[in-house]
């Protein structure tokens, strides 16, 4: 590690722990990754100068005019069912993330290779880069009492995959994303820490960690919902994972897998062309266009199928627009989405809440970047509940007891973050 990536690893703990003071943060980090071109390492948002929180009612076309009242930088998050009244029938728990959030920061700083900005602030650049320095790292603390509960047994599982698959041959739908929640209670953890381990075992594009009152999501997201610079809009949705080995040609025969495996480029090929439909109700006649399909990117704990779709904004069309035809994101639902959404509603033993939501920000010239909530740790401070959810694509040539397996294999990863 050189010294300037020393530097920004610890700049980023002290920024955190700084960060952690306000009730409401929202830090993004591409943890170094390059491959997108980004214009800044991390930016972290603090504080609260307003906000606003949806109630479902027009929540969408709210956050626009909220927007246009004073445009500015805006930080947030999109619960999986933020646009609840357009989906769902049925009454919805609040997680304690809400179902939408978007707040205007007090101090904004991003972080740059070999430059530190604070882009707003009331107070001095110079002022608030000393309080980040003057912070010490408080000791660790241990994750105590960390005891798993599962929504379903492994006979429920595979009963519920079978009759989905039972679904797809009618036709009802072609592929379905079917999740399930891991929880432990009387847990203490310390969230900046859980983030930063989870980062080191896999560093993700996409990761965030954010404070919303008493509630935490760590995430280590490698996939990206929706991007707007200027007219453009770009997706980029994952569906294909197959496991990183330590021996080179073992690594090399699982990486060629994905592009073999009829199962994997069946799913991503169904989301892409969804991806492509939604983006064609707000965007230029001939302008979706397929960037990349099939692209295949190593991350050090898997390999990742990842397909880039992106199109060109008709003139005139509102930047929530743009989400609001995009959202959910269709690989956390599948396709046909309508259809899939009310079979994730009457088969899943648990709300998703924020996962499968959205984490981004939404900048003062009307572009915006978001990511998917997934690979990500929730923990309330208030009752000291820990939680995460672990899923897969449900297709034609899904096998239950493989679907399965591949569930606890994620969750096992997410279990020894937490116990590490």
């Amino acid at each position: 590690m050189s010294k300037e990536e020393n530097f920004l690893r610890s700049f980023k703990m002290k920024m955190l722990n700084w960060a952690n003071r306000f009730n409401i943060f929202c830090f993004l980090d591409n943890n170094n990754y390059s491959f997108d071109d980004p214009s800044f390492e991390c930016i972290v948002g603090v504080g609260c100068v307003r906000s606003y929180q949806f109630t479902g009612e027009h929540d969408l076309k709210n956050l626009q005019h909220f927007y246009d009242i004073n445009a500015s930088w805006l930080f947030g998050h999109l619960g999986y069912n933020a646009l609840g009244n357009s989906y769902s029938k049925k009454q919805r728990k609040n997680d304690g993330f809400s179902d939408g959030f978007f707040f205007e920061p007090e101090i904004i700083i991003k972080l740059s290779v070999g430059k530190i900005e604070v882009l707003k602030s009331i107070k001095s650049e110079r002022e608030i880069l000393a309080e980040i320095e003057a912070i010490e790292i408080p000791y660790s603390k241990k994750i105590t009492a960390l005891t798993n509960k599962f929504t379903i047994n492994r006979k429920q599982y595979i009963k519920t995959v079978e009759k989905l698959k039972e679904h797809i041959k009618r036709g009802d739908c072609y592929e379905v994303n079917f999740c399930q929640k891991f929880s432990a209670e009387n847990t203490l953890l310390n969230p900046i820490e859980v983030y930063n381990k989870l980062t080191e075992l896999s560093p993700a594009p996409l990761g965030a960690l954010y404070k919303f009152n008493d509630n935490y999501c760590i995430c280590a997201s490698p996939e990206r919902f929706l991007q707007k610079k200027g007219l453009q809009i770009i997706s980029q949705p994952i569906k294909g994972t197959t496991k990183r080995d330590i021996d080179p040609e073992k690594d090399n025969t699982n990486k060629k897998h994905l592009t073999s495996s009829t199962k994997e480029k069946s799913e991503n090929v169904m989301v892409v062309d969804l991806v492509r439909n939604d983006m064609s109700m707000v965007c230029e006649k001939g302008s979706v266009k397929v960037k990349e399909l099939f692209g295949v990117y190593s991350f050090p704990q898997v390999h990742q199928m990842i397909s880039t779709v992106e199109g060109k904004l008709e003139a005139g069309r509102q930047l929530t627009e743009a989400i609001e035809a995009c959202f959910p994101m269709g690989s956390m639902t599948g396709a046909p989405k309508m259809r899939v959404i009310e079979l994730i509603e009457e088969y899943e033993f648990s709300q998703r809440g924020l996962f499968s939501g959205s984490i981004g920000y939404i900048t003062p010239e009307g572009d915006f970047d978001f990511n998917v909530v997934i690979r990500s740790i929730f923990y309330n401070t208030k009752n000291k509940e820990v939680s995460f959810f672990a899923g897969s694509g449900i297709t034609f040539y899904s096998d239950p007891e493989e679907e399965y397996e591949e569930c606890m294999l994620k969750a096992n990863t997410m279990m020894k973050i937490l116990t590490m």
